[in-house]
């Protein structure tokens, strides 16, 4: 009997344990789920994905998944670094090139006014409606 019930205390615990790659699929989701509230024309940084996802150290969590992406249903183009510029190495100029199309415009430099274009984030803080 005492084999039996160590062995479901076991098997209760094991259930209990996140798995980690499934956790990671959740906040990628969940970053997915914010950059789709994006208005277009509109940029949020990194940064502020990750704050409003209550991720206050999150900013390179936001990237890989942004990164990790596969389909164009997410506008990932519109997140950006936390200067205003295009982060991506390789693809910059098709962000660019995209945010442009949404009538986002650059300096000279490459950098875009956050004041002007930067979304104000949701309207109910991430997780709370």
């Amino acid at each position: 009997m005492k084999v039996k019930n160590d062995a479901s205390r076991i098997t209760h615990h094991a259930s209990q344990i996140e798995n980690p790659k499934s956790k990671v699929e959740n906040q990628f989701e969940q970053v997915y789920a914010l950059v789709r509230e994006i208005p277009r024309g509109q940029v949020a940084t990194y940064g502020q994905i990750a704050r409003w996802l209550g991720w206050p150290r999150g900013a390179r969590t936001v990237g890989w998944a942004l990164r990790a992406l596969h389909t164009d249903e997410v506008p990932w183009y519109r997140v950006v670094n936390a200067q205003g510029r295009v982060s991506l190495q390789g693809d910059g100029g098709l962000q660019q090139a995209l945010l442009e199309a949404e009538g986002v415009v650059f300096d000279a430099g490459g950098q875009i006014d956050l004041n002007v274009y930067g979304w104000s984030g949701p309207i109910i803080p991430w997780g709370e409606g």
